[in-house]
Parts: C-alpha cells; sequence; structure tokens
C-alpha cells in the first residue's frame, strides 16, 4: 500500500512541514501553490494516526491539527489523502481554531472571576463547595457580564485521608474527579434529619472542615451505592461512561480499592500494575466487586454532574477555565500504573524567591520525558482530551515545566537542594581547571556522573564565603551564565518537542502561569504558540520595573490582581512594606498624600478599573477583589481572604466563601455596578 498525501499550507522561508504519526517522521515536498507532499509506502507506519508537524532550523514550531486517524480500505494498493487547511477567522491572532469560537473573534476582550469550587457556599451544600454551586455562579457572572469563570483542579486528591489530601495540586489521577464535589441530594439521597442536621453543622463553619466533611460524604456516598448502585451499575448511560473511559477508570478503581484497603504508605506491598492488568484485574476486581464498582459509580455521579454544569454554562454564555497541574502525586494511580513515565528518586518544586526564600518542594515526581516521548506522549494527550470535556480553555500550572523542572533528590526537603532538570551542568574537569573547589559549591547531576550545577543561592554560604576573589568572580561568571544564559537555546528545544504536539490535542484555549525565574526562551516559545501569558502587577515582567502597569499589557494575555498563591488585593496591603504600598499609591494609583493603613472600597474599585482597561484578552479576577470594591459585602478580615501560602508546606486549603451564590447573585446594587465596569471597558 502507497499512501500519498498532500496539504495547501503556508509557510515562510526556512520553515518545512513533515507528517507525523508517533515518533516517526516524514519531512514533505514543497510545490508551486504552497502544495507540501509525501509518498509513504506501508499503511502500518502510520499505526495511531498522524499529524502535521512546522519546523525550522532552530527545531519544532508547532504541530498542526488534533491526530487524525486514517481509514484505509481493504485490498487498495494506492491512496491519495488530500486533507484541507483551515485558517482561523481574518484578524484572529492564533494559529488554528478553538474549540469555542468566541476566543478567536478578532479584538475579544472578556472579563471573568476565579474561584476554586470547594470555596463556593450554597444553599445545598455539604460544608464544602459543590459542582452544582457553579450553576449559580454561572447566573452571577451572566448577569454582570462576565464571559469565564476559572477554577482550581477538580481532580481526586484522595491519598492518606487527612487534611494534607486538601492540596488541589497532588492528585491521585490525572482523569477522576474529586468525589467531595459531588451534590448528594441530587445523587438521589435522601434529605434525612440526621443528614439535615449535620449539613447545617457543617455550613455554618467559616472554614472547611475537610477529613469531616469527606469522611462524612464518602459513608454517606457508600449507603447512596448500597441502595442504588445495582440499578445504576444496569443502566445504559452507566455502562456508556465506563466504555468511553476504560484506558482509566478500572485502574483507578482498583487503585483505590487497594490504597483503602493497603495505605499508601508503602507502594512495594502493592505489586506493580502489571499484576492487577488484563485477566488479573479482573479477577481482583470480581474478590472486591463491590468496593471497585462503588469507586466507578462515583466517578459516574461526578462526571454526570459536572456535564450538568458545563452544558448550562455554556448555554448561558459563559466558558470554564480548567488548571493544569504540571505535577501528579507519588501516590497515585498514574505512578502505580506507569512507573516508567516518572523519576520516581525524585521530586519537583520551584527555586528560592520573593515567596519562599527556601524554594519549594511540591513532592511530586519528576516527568521521564523521554519515556514519554516514545509513544508521542499518548498520556498526556489523553489527559488534555479528559480535561476538555469539562473546560474551554485552560491554565498551564508553572509552563516553566515543560522546559525545565527544579528537581530535587529524596529524601531531601529543601528548595534549595535542587538543581534545573534536564540541564548542560559543568563537568568537574572544566571546574577543576578554573581552580575551583566543588564541594559545597555545586551539586552532581543524579544521572551524570562528575558533571555539576552550582548551587543555587550559594553566595551566602560559608563555601563561597572562603573562596577568594579571583575565585569568586570566576564562580559567579559560571553562576550567571548557568541560570540565566547557558540553557536558553537547550529549553526552548526541549519545550517545543512537546508543547505543540499537547496543544494540538485538544481546541481548548491555552494559558500559561510564566512567573518565577524566567529564561528568555519561555516568552519566545509562548509568543510562537499564541499562549496567553499571565500578568500580574505586583510581580512584573521587566525587573527594571517595581510594579506593572496594566495599560501596558500585551493583547495575548490574562490580567489579574493576584493568584490563589498570593494575598488578595487587601490582605497584600497589609503586609506589604509601607514603603512601596506608599510609591503605588502615589505613583501607580495616581493619588496625592499618605496612603491608608486600609485598602479601602474605592482603591480597590480603582485597582479593579484599571484591570478591566487593560488590553489583555481576559481579565480574570478573583472573587475576593471583586468583592474588595463593596464595603458591606467584602469580608470583614482581609487576611481571611487567602486561599494558600505557598512558602508553608503541607498547608491547609480550606478557604470558603463567606457568601453564599444566592446572596451574592441577589446583591443587585453591586452587581449593577460590576456590569457598568465591565461594559465600560469594552469587555
Amino acid at each position: 500500500m502507497t499512501i500519498t498525501f498532500s496539504i495547501e499550507y503556508k509557510t515562510r522561508w526556512g520553515e518545512n512541514l513533515s507528517l507525523v504519526s508517533g515518533a516517526r517522521r516524514f519531512p514533505m515536498s514543497w510545490s508551486e501553490g504552497g502544495i507540501w507532499s509525501v509518498e509513504i509506502r506501508g499503511a502500518e507506519k502510520l499505526a495511531g494516526g498522524y499529524c502535521y508537524e512546522l519546523s525550522d532550523a532552530t527545531g519544532t514550531l508547532r504541530r498542526e491539527w488534533n491526530l487524525h486517524r486514517l481509514e484505509v480500505p481493504k485490498g487498495r494498493k494506492a491512496l491519495q489523502i488530500r486533507d484541507y487547511w483551515i485558517d482561523p477567522p481574518q484578524g484572529c491572532p492564533f494559529l488554528h481554531r478553538h474549540s469555542s469560537p468566541v476566543f478567536d473573534a478578532p479584538g475579544f476582550r472578556g472579563a471573568g472571576t476565579a474561584v476554586p469550587v470547594f470555596a463556593l457556599r450554597g444553599a445545598d451544600d455539604f460544608g464544602i463547595g459543590e459542582f452544582l454551586d457553579l450553576k449559580g455562579l454561572v447566573d452571577w457572572a451572566a448577569a454582570t457580564g462576565q464571559i469565564i469563570i476559572q477554577l482550581l483542579p477538580i481532580n481526586d486528591t484522595t491519598i492518606r485521608g487527612d487534611w494534607t489530601d486538601s492540596y488541589p495540586y497532588t492528585s491521585c489521577s490525572s482523569f477522576a474527579l474529586h468525589p467531595q464535589f459531588i451534590n448528594l441530594p441530587a445523587a438521589g439521597l435522601r434529605r434525612s434529619a440526621g443528614y439535615k442536621a449535620l449539613q447545617a453543622e457543617l455550613n455554618a463553619l467559616p472554614q472547611i472542615d475537610y477529613v469531616r466533611v469527606n469522611s462524612e460524604k464518602n459513608a454517606l456516598l457508600h449507603k447512596l451505592f448500597a441502595q442504588k448502585g445495582a440499578a445504576v451499575l444496569e443502566s445504559s448511560d452507566y455502562k456508556d461512561f465506563c466504555e468511553r473511559n476504560k484506558f482509566w477508570l478500572k485502574p483507578y478503581a482498583v487503585f483505590c480499592a487497594l490504597r483503602d484497603s493497603l495505605g499508601t504508605a508503602d507502594f512495594s506491598k502493592w505489586g506493580d500494575y502489571a499484576r492487577y492488568s488484563e485477566r488479573k484485574a479482573d479477577a481482583y476486581r470480581e474478590a472486591h466487586l463491590s468496593e471497585v464498582d462503588y469507586h466507578c459509580y462515583v466517578q459516574y455521579l461526578a462526571d454526570s454532574q459536572m456535564k450538568e454544569v458545563c452544558a448550562y454554562a455554556r448555554a448561558k454564555g459563559i466558558y470554564f477555565k480548567g488548571d493544569l497541574p504540571i505535577g501528579v502525586g507519588r501516590f497515585s494511580a498514574e505512578a502505580w500504573m506507569y512507573p516508567k513515565l516518572f523519576n520516581m528518586d525524585s521530586q519537583c518544586g520551584a527555586p528560592p524567591d520573593a515567596f519562599a526564600a527556601d524554594g519549594q518542594n511540591w513532592g511530586f515526581p519528576t516527568y521521564n520525558w523521554d519515556e514519554m516521548a516514545r509513544d508521542d506522549y499518548a498520556w498526556w494527550k489523553a489527559r488534555l482530551r479528559k480535561m476538555a470535556e469539562y473546560f474551554d480553555a485552560f491554565r498551564i500550572d508553572h509552563i516553566l515545566g515543560f522546559f525545565r523542572i527544579w528537581e530535587i533528590p529524596v529524601p531531601e526537603k529543601s528548595g534549595l537542594l535542587g538543581h534545573f532538570s534536564p540541564a548542560l551542568p559543568y563537568s568537574g574537569e572544566e571546574l577543576r581547571s578554573r581552580g575551583l573547589p566543588i564541594e559545597g559549591l555545586f551539586v552532581e547531576d543524579p544521572r551524570k556522573k562528575d558533571y555539576w550545577h552550582p548551587r543555587i543561592a550559594v553566595q551566602f554560604s560559608e563555601s563561597y564565603q572562603r573562596l577568594n576573589d579571583w575565585q569568586k568572580w570566576s564562580f559567579n561568571e559560571l553562576y550567571d551564565d548557568f541560570f540565566y544564559h547557558r540553557h536558553n537555546a537547550f529549553w526552548k528545544e526541549c519545550a517545543m518537542k512537546k508543547i505543540p504536539s499537547l496543544l494540538g490535542a485538544t481546541g481548548m484555549l491555552a494559558c500559561g502561569e510564566d512567573l518565577g525565574m524566567i529564561p528568555a526562551c519561555v516568552p519566545e516559545v509562548m509568543s510562537s504558540l499564541r499562549i496567553l501569558s499571565l500578568e500580574i502587577q505586583r510581580m512584573p515582567k521587566d525587573p527594571a520595573q517595581t510594579f506593572a502597569r496594566p495599560s501596558e499589557y500585551p493583547y495575548l494575555s490574562v490580567c489579574t490582581t493576584s493568584t490563589h498563591d498570593m494575598s488578595p488585593l487587601r490582605g497584600w496591603w497589609h503586609e506589604e512594606d509601607r514603603g512601596l504600598i506608599q510609591r503605588y499609591y502615589n505613583e501607580i494609583l495616581g493619588r496625592p498624600g499618605e496612603a491608608p493603613a486600609d485598602c479601602g472600597a474605592d482603591i480597590c474599585e480603582q485597582i479593579v478599573r484599571d484591570h478591566l482597561q487593560s488590553p489583555s484578552m481576559l481579565t480574570i479576577l478573583p472573587v475576593q477583589d471583586w468583592l474588595s470594591m463593596d464595603e458591606q459585602l467584602r469580608l470583614a478580615d482581609p487576611m481571611g481572604e487567602r486561599i494558600n501560602v505557598p512558602a508553608i508546606c503541607p498547608y491547609y486549603w480550606r478557604y470558603r466563601m463567606h457568601l453564599s451564590v444566592e446572596q451574592l447573585l441577589s446583591a443587585d446594587a453591586f452587581n449593577g455596578r460590576l456590569s457598568r465596569l465591565i461594559a465600560e471597558s469594552g469587555r
């Protein structure tokens, strides 16, 4: 079988097009009219489908299309395939169409709210925000002229069964939804007197009692399963859900059953996943039928409720933006099922910065990208396709992780003992030729003997202070080169091997969290792939600025006042150095006189207005900062609005809004003012 592919594709001088199938690339030839073609002998070479890849001398620029399946008619000896490239609308800044056309409209600018699902309050909750609360939030967003709602990760994080499971970025599955977000009465649970009393008690708490909520909800879900599970398991909807999700659902359910019976303290007690795969998985399932089916049943309920909310939102013209965590839990279904995809002897985090002087250690294993590349990042693509069932846009958490990650050896705790991976470390021979001692100044590469990384922030150590002036100069030269120059081309190449392929897996709008120690290659790649940047006034991209000015933000960006890792506006006003607040008050806000001790509603409204009027495509503010504009609605204690403190790990994520979605929707005066602000900004 000989197959000839051709496609009209506009390229620039020096760019080339290839057809890609799995790990194989087939260079294409250009002809007049911008037609690229290639002849491939043997349909078996295209197992798994194909896409197109654009490249130049620097490497991969991007991949186009989702993965296309090829149907080869039986008995044919030759086949002609003509593909057609669909350009985005005229004036659209993106390279391809998105699944939600609103983002592709030329000049589109929208406003939205960021809030974790767990933080919501609703009349029918059970001590924590639930998926169905999003309907009320959708109504509020639509009533005030907003267009997008941004959520934190909603995946299952149940690992240890204690409050540390509250961390939404350490999932035990990248596919399963968290059972805590299921509304029990909507799932069929009767509202008994005991249920109502417990519900009222948990809902009266100012913060989430994470352990109690999940423990009680798990018990009630088991009760519901005993009452109604058999009928649901026989339904066509349930069977269809299991069939569509079989690649992750059964393994996840077996993982949960093992977790509940054996614990996660020592994975070695479990045996590897192969022990439970295929026939043996079915045998285990038969022996533990009730528990495995229970976890599948719970996922069916969660998926049904979230899908219901998504359909409701889209009918109202509101879109959901999800959050793609950079890491996966060390004790997770994925780490158990696919151990070769992860470096279990390492943990990822972040180098020291203004928010965490000791760096951050997130605890999850780093990715074995070489192994992932063998099947063209199939796990990542499946993860994104599942995410696209619920979301129209997504935030790439710590996008730097696709260029390089801060890797800390197990069992070290401090982020100061980490190093970049992948990296280009110095050889021991080079360091010794410079007359530099290695001990105390460098850390050895864990996978390349006698190759060394400079220790970060080592200039404050005794080892550095013992150097003579010439040695300090020599070390500082290496240090500056290593952390700011040496890796730009290398990390760009690393990112371009992965990101274009992943972006092509779905039609979601991509936004990157590009904060922290940013190499020059990151904005280059994000710009070339049209990934929206994240702009925060108190974290300017220009090192010469103390505060960024929203009026100067790029169009392809998301601007916000704060994130879940930062204090909202009012808390920041209290915590920040008073001299900086004074500068901000006088120079950025343009207000004369002394800055007040508290960030009043009028100040907050001016800050919000400045962000709404920015050129950014999206202005998405935390719900706390929207409410900061109203003295009556905002929380009395500004320090009680914070969601997470990255320097404290583990941190108890238990923030809950003091207002219900029903109260928010009925705040007519505030909502009218917010509607006018958004409309006046042209969003």
